[in-house]
């Protein structure tokens, strides 16, 4: 075959690819992806093995519906109910909720209350969301299912990775000349561990619809259907990168995303959206959208678009053209604000396109798409909600709202399109527009000013929620309106990096000012203890971290030591308790994964939490900061101070439940034993809570 042969070959291969690559932003520590900055790679062989099982499975469809039919009519033979509903409102706090019902706020939840039942849900140490939900889903504790914070620390290279998921090449590359052919498919792991609910209920043939839970990336199969949520990375790899451009100079660099500069020409502007690497090409470059900006009129991929200021568009899809023909498909929306006569466009991250998405985020492969022709475009991001854009001034208060608001509009429309086709078997959706908002809002909250009413306004928006779930819930149903945490202030940050300098037990480099993130400066040969994430302490151990010193008799006499100290640490400047009480984690959890997890869990006080320089692995200059950020209200504290909530439509056994609970309760309804490993017990059940507690 001769070489034009040859390449009219690989470009009618490369054609049929539809793929999503490597951001080019630095990493950060909120947005790092499945593997930030990886090139994700689909194939040829994927595609039309893929046609070519939807062939067999649409030819085979007659007799899977018939067996359905017979096999879900055998699981349903023990259930107590048809149908169950979860409805999860995250980070929806039971202080708030009693005080607003009390205030006559929420009829809706007090109607369920009244009519049912109600108590605090206990929720996990940490109180972090991916923890949490992870719980709610298997019914262990963390050391069981292996989710810890966002992030883990990489035992070789103590650099942060996301806990949840993690991409791979594929395995087999044709590489000719400059470029790069795959030949099988990339490795999506999920790194979460143990059963959930809607698996066990689906090898019993009862079905089950779960829209948006948190890590569920990537889905894994079952019977039924999923749509992924938290930590689902933009078409970059990363988890939310925005773009902000004006027309002073860019270069700028952003926490969560890139400041560009906008090009004058005759009759407007120009400019260029960054988009993933050409992965066809080793060490492709970065590829790039351009736009003209006319007025109020945005032209890109060859159509124009008419922008309203101060209102996003709806969902315009991006086309990146790579080499050899190669389409990288993804979908933003764009929000125009004019300063002093010139304009500033913002740019979401960019979503993978449900329509077309370059990695795997729903269950069957075609239900996004489905989802997309149906309800239309809709958000894809795990932290759809651009936050950090928030925090860097990209966008105002009011932005954010509008933007937090058009993804609840989606998952609303989700939701009850599910409700409306779910005759048996369960749904259950989650909905974290009430975790964002909170976390941007609470500053504001009852102290006046045009967004003093924002969280009232929004706790009011979910009960409106709760009373048209209602609707759809019969003698024959269960309905459970949960959260998995609650929300407190967050008015100063606490960096135990430097704390831990200070007291002997972290040694910074030569030279080093401890500035330099992802835990860059530290001295490993010197150092006992670090932090970095949100959720706690790590001791620098021998045997398992690369170059620990601390040896493994000697780590729990450190934990103890640590955990005395640490527990009712003091701000001097306001002279109150920062840290209520830290935990060897040992007290807390035991599983097979207990080595994966912070061997001290800190509970701070009300109003602190970790700083952000902490967070990132860095040693501040002090201790003690102000929260100077938009993000002012967090749960990362002693868990018993940020209880969820949990409503039923029937009457609840247990005093005292917990997120554990709520899987064998799943399990109890449909009439199915929970495996032994699971350590909640059904709610409906009077029981004390079978994990490990220790009291504040």
């Amino acid at each position: 075959m001769g070489k034009r042969a040859t390449l009219a070959v690989i470009c009618l291969f490369l054609c049929l690819l539809s793929l999503s690559h490597r951001g080019h932003n630095p990493i950060e520590v909120a947005y790092i992806g499945p593997g930030a900055g990886f090139a994700f790679l689909g194939s040829f062989l994927t595609m039309l093995g893929g046609l070519f099982l939807g062939l067999m499975s649409f030819l085979s469809w007659p007799i899977r519906m018939v067996y359905r039919a017979i096999a879900g009519g055998q699981g349903y033979r023990h259930a107590k109910i048809r149908k169950l509903i979860f409805l999860g409102l995250d980070g929806l706090d039971a202080r708030l909720v009693e005080r607003f019902i009390k205030e006559g706020k929420l009829p809706n939840l007090a109607r369920l209350w009244k009519n049912g039942d109600y108590r605090p849900l206990r929720t996990t140490f940490p109180a972090l969301s991916p923890v949490a939900w992870s719980t709610f889903a298997t019914g262990v504790n963390p050391a069981r299912h292996n989710m810890f914070d966002f992030l883990n620390r990489n035992l070789h290279s103590y650099l942060p990775e996301l806990a949840s998921a993690r991409v791979r090449e594929p395995r087999r590359i044709l590489r000719i000349g400059k470029y790069r052919i795959p030949l099988s498919r990339p490795t999506v792991e999920l790194r979460r561990k143990s059963r959930t609910f809607w698996q066990i209920l689906g090898d019993h043939q009862i079905a089950s619809t779960v829209l948006r839970v948190p890590i569920t990336f990537p889905p894994q199969k079952f019977h039924g259907r999923m749509l992924s949520a938290m930590c689902t990375p933009d078409l970059l790899g990363t988890q939310g990168t925005f773009a902000l451009f004006s027309t002073r100079a860019g270069g700028d660099a952003m926490e969560g995303g890139n400041h560009f500069a906008l090009t004058p020409i005759p009759g407007g502007y120009s400019g260029k959206i960054p988009g993933p690497k050409d992965a066809a090409v080793e060490k492709g470059p970065d590829l790039e959208l351009p736009f003209t900006l006319r007025g109020k009129t945005l032209e890109i991929n060859g159509e124009r678009h008419e922008l309203r200021e101060g209102e996003y568009t709806p969902w315009i899809p991006l086309v990146f053209r790579a080499s050899l023909g190669i389409k990288v498909r993804g979908i933003a929306r764009f929000l125009l604000r004019q300063r002093d006569g010139s304009p500033k466009l913002y740019v979401t991250p960019i979503n993978i396109d449900p329509e077309h998405p370059a990695l795997p985020i729903s269950h069957p492969s075609y239900y996004a798409a489905y989802l997309a022709k149906l309800l239309g475009a809709y958000s894809t991001l795990g932290m759809a909600e651009d936050t950090w854009a928030l925090n860097e001034g990209a966008i105002d208060e009011s932005a954010f709202l509008q933007q937090a608001y058009l993804t609840y509009q989606e998952r609303e429309a989700m939701f009850f399109s599910a409700l409306e086709r779910t005759r048996r078997g369960v749904v259950a959706c989650v909905f974290d527009t009430t975790d964002r908002v909170q976390h941007m809002f609470f500053r504001h909250m009852d102290r006046g000013g045009p967004f003093s009413g924002v969280i009232e306004d929004l706790y009011r928006r979910a009960d409106e929620l709760v009373g048209k779930t209602m609707q759809y819930v019969d003698e024959d149903s269960v309905l459970f309106v949960l959260s998995d945490h609650g929300f407190a202030s967050f008015e100063r940050g606490v960096n135990l990096n430097t704390w831990l300098l200070e007291n002997g037990y972290l040694v910074l480099k030569n030279r080093a000012d401890g500035q330099a993130g992802y835990l860059k400066d530290i001295d490993w040969s010197r150092t006992k203890a670090y932090t970095f994430g949100l959720a706690g302490v790590y001791i620098n151990q021998q045997g398992r971290e690369a170059e620990g010193i601390v040896k493994r008799g000697e780590a729990a006499a450190l934990k103890r030591e640590l955990a005395t100290r640490l527990s009712g640490l003091r701000d001097p400047e306001r002279n109150s308790t920062a840290i209520r009480r830290a935990w060897p984690s040992d007290s807390l959890y035991t599983g097979p994964y207990l080595d994966a997890a912070p061997d001290l869990v800190i509970g701070y006080e009300n109003g602190y939490r970790a700083s952000w320089d902490a967070a990132v692995g860095k040693v501040s200059s002090a201790v003690f900061e102000n929260n100077t950020k938009a993000w002012s209200g967090d749960h990362c504290i002693d868990p018993h101070l940020v209880p969820g909530v949990l409503f039923s439509n029937r009457k609840i056994g247990a005093e005292d439940p917990g997120l554990e609970d709520m899987a064998p309760t799943a399990l109890d309804l449909f009439g199915i034993p929970s495996p032994p490993y699971m350590e909640g017990k059904s709610v409906f059940e009077a029981h004390v809570p079978q994990v490990s507690e220790v009291p504040a």
